[in-house]
């Protein structure tokens, strides 16, 4: 599973969540793999793509705000093994 910083889900949430439905289940024991994704701006004025560090992104080399995260607002399933 990948979750992007800025995607309004947290991480250990997940995990408590994922161990408290699987409990008394077939699934139960079941791992579940969590990869978190940094959020990512990017500059229009100077092509720069840089890390933010909160929802307002602002231009390091520029100073200009940046209105377009490239990645940090995932929350998807990237694969599932059944056996």
């Amino acid at each position: 599973m990948r979750v992007g910083a800025l995607s309004g889900a947290v991480p250990e949430a997940l995990r408590f969540a994922f161990d408290a439905v699987t409990r008394g289940t077939m699934a139960e024991g079941a791992g579940l793999e969590i990869d978190e994704v940094s959020a990512v701006c990017h500059c229009a004025s100077c092509r720069l793509e840089f890390p933010a560090s909160d929802l307002f992104c602002e231009c390091p080399r520029c100073n200009r705000p940046s209105a377009e995260i490239r990645r940090g607002r995932e929350l998807e399933l990237t694969s599932l093994e059944v056996s």
